[in-house]
């Protein structure tokens, strides 16, 4: 299986940087299994069709807006994951829009798409995550670990 995690985002403004965060979590607490890759997003957009393409799988972790309360973290899937990016709140995530867009047009996209996201409590100028976003960063890593679980891959805890 070969199944792209990408933490998307901008360090910074803030909450926007979640998505990159997390990729940091995971490499600092989990062991991947061959076929994962974990790959920091940046800002960027359609420059990342070469990092997508051949994929079976692709799992996106961003800041979302769903107007739940700042920490809600959320889980889409499929169709659900570009049509959420066309409701963007941050210039990368028009890119993320594109991005899938040409992916389909290309016929690269991947078999499954799934997308992670926490609500944010700011996006201004800071690099810090705001306190209840840094508090889901971990859940967050915990639950890409469950997603590639799922999928049969044996995700282990880093041996500290």
């Amino acid at each position: 299986m070969n199944v792209l995690v990408m933490g998307i985002g901008n360090l910074l403004l803030q909450d926007e940087g979640a998505g990159v965060r997390v990729i940091e979590e995971l490499e600092k607490k989990y062991e991947m299994p061959d076929g994962v890759e974990l790959l920091d997003g940046g800002t960027a957009g359609i420059e990342l069709l070469q990092y997508i393409d051949n994929r079976d799988v692709l799992i996106l972790v961003d800041v979302i807006n769903t107007g739940s309360a700042a920490g809600t973290i959320s889980r889409f899937e499929g169709e659900d994951v570009p049509a959420f990016f066309q409701k963007k709140i941050s210039p990368h995530q028009l890119g993320i829009s594109d991005l899938l867009a040409t992916a389909r047009l290309t016929g690269s996209v991947p078999n499954k798409i799934v997308l992670l996201g926490v609500d944010p409590q700011s996006i201004d100028t800071g690099l810090e995550l705001t306190e209840v976003v840094a508090g889901k960063i971990s859940v967050l890593a915990g639950l890409v670990a469950e997603e590639l679980r799922s999928l049969g891959l044996v995700v282990e805890p880093r041996s500290l």
